[in-house]
């Protein structure tokens, strides 16, 4: 097949690595598969004043996942929108984002059947653009969302879309670890980022109150965002900003448990990839918490509850090794029982299913 990708930019967020690595699996299975972005967003006033205010040169901008995984990649020389004379005749169209969901509404059949792979419901971006996502998303297509949660939610909100449901999975090259033993001196992480939906106020929160009970608790965080004085890290914590890819697994493997407490996720891969690192996750019901602990390899807590969250840290940390090893194992097991090889044999029987295409 000859599959097109439509993304607003390419940049380091999980739904951006997700489409580059649907595109790496199809082509390495013999698809003809291009990704097309728009041109890069310019940097935003309130980065420039504090560019400005500190006197540092600006960083350069991080290559994304698109970029970053070697497939056919068009950029774009403006914002978008992506138009039909943009892309190439094609069997399959789809879009990862509402908005490239209405680009792609316009494009004459030559340019494939049209797929949108839900990734999110983006009201979140405020009260003047629901409902135009809410339009974006009943329009005519074929309905891909990466949860189940995300489905429900969209379904309640919508009524019935005739979505199919395939998971995000994790690559398990990447994100790898052997057995380990806890760590002596406890030690948890977290992902940090500004925008309050992702939640790292809560996890701040929570390694504070968990510090009441082990002193001596380490926290790491890493994020594509610097820390900001409004959102100020935990005491003596370690940050590393855009640390490069390889470096993740590392990362992920120092901790005794992750901390997930997101207020609004579709899936939540950081929670997938600290399990395939055979780390625990303390995560809110939130995107595929509930389905991903399901398998015994973390602990649910209660949304918007630094406490609850605490109160994990704490059992995690100081139940006897054995217990611990038991969330270790499980969670390990969980990131293995499903690959992206999986979820793009999914993905293809879903267009040869519903569009009429053999691979």
């Amino acid at each position: 097949m000859r599959i097109t990708f439509l993304l607003p930019c390419d940049n380091l967020t999980g739904g951006t690595r997700v489409v580059a690595v649907y595109a790496r699996e199809l082509q390495a299975l013999g698809h003809d598969v291009l990704v097309v972005t728009c041109a890069p967003d310019a940097p935003g006033w309130r980065q420039r004043l504090q560019t400005i205010a500190s006197r540092q040169r600006s960083e350069p901008p991080a290559l994304g996942h698109v970029a970053q995984s070697g497939v056919p990649h068009q950029v774009m020389r403006r914002a978008g929108p992506i138009t039909a004379s943009d892309v190439p005749d094609a069997d399959v169209i789809v879009a990862t984002w509402w908005e490239t969901a209405v680009w792609m509404d316009r494009f004459p059949a030559s340019k494939g059947r049209k797929v949108h792979l839900i990734q999110g419901y983006e009201i979140w971006l405020g009260a003047h653009y629901a409902a135009r996502v809410q339009a974006a998303l009943k329009l005519p297509n074929l309905k891909i969302a990466i949860s189940r949660d995300l489905k429900s939610t969209l379904e309640a909100a919508l009524g019935p879309l005739d979505i199919t449901v395939i998971p995000n999975a994790v690559d398990l090259k990447q994100f790898n670890a052997p057995p380990r033993r806890r760590n002596a001196v406890p030690v948890v992480g977290f992902v940090y980022a500004t925008a309050a939906i992702k939640g790292a106020d809560i996890c701040i929160a929570a390694c504070a109150l968990a510090r009441q009970q082990l002193p001596g608790l380490r926290v790491i965080a890493f994020g594509v965002d610097q820390p900001m004085a409004e959102l100020p890290l935990p005491e003596r914590a370690v940050f590393t900003h855009r640390p490069a890819q390889h470096t993740l697994r590392e990362r992920y493997s120092e901790c005794d448990a992750w901390l997930f407490g997101s207020r609004l996720d579709s899936f939540g891969l950081p929670m997938l990839e600290a399990m395939a690192c055979r780390t625990p996750v303390i995560a809110v019901p939130i995107g595929a918490a509930q389905d991903l602990m399901a398998g015994g390899g973390g602990v649910l807590v209660p949304k918007e509850s630094p406490s609850g969250m605490a109160s994990a840290i704490v059992q995690l940390c100081t139940q006897p090794e054995a217990q611990w090893q038991q969330y270790s194992d499980r969670a390990y097991a969980t990131a293995q029982a499903y690959s992206w090889g999986d979820a793009t044999r999914r993905l293809i029987d879903a267009l040869d299913g519903r569009a009429g295409l053999s691979a």
